[in-house]
């Protein structure tokens, strides 16, 4: 059997981002099974993540309850390193508003 060296690419570290990703991606059929997603922005390097709401999830009022309860308790339980895991609103809305130029 010939194995071209080449074609053999040594195995990469997985980021925080990609562990928390496949975290996501086990948690996903039952957000859309209720007709939402979730999307991956960020992952801090103080263990932040970021996650922004689709579909029936975008003002539903129990997307508080999925986050906190779903998704933050489910990454931290697999991830250690993770200290938060907040909405793309959450982060909108603690993020002082720019000064007024005009």
């Amino acid at each position: 059997m010939n194995i071209n060296s080449a074609s053999i690419s040594p195995k990469q570290p997985v980021t925080l981002y990609q562990r928390v990703q496949e975290v996501l991606d086990t948690l996903r059929p039952m957000i859309q099974w209720d007709g939402g997603d979730i999307e991956l922005l960020s992952v801090s390097d103080n263990g932040v993540v970021t996650v922004r709401f689709h579909g029936a999830c975008v003002g539903c009022p129990s997307s508080q309850a999925t986050l906190r309860l779903g998704l933050e308790k489910n990454i931290r339980e697999h991830i250690t390193e993770i200290t938060a895991v907040i909405s793309e609103d959450e982060l909108a809305k603690a993020s002082p508003a720019a000064p007024d130029v005009s």
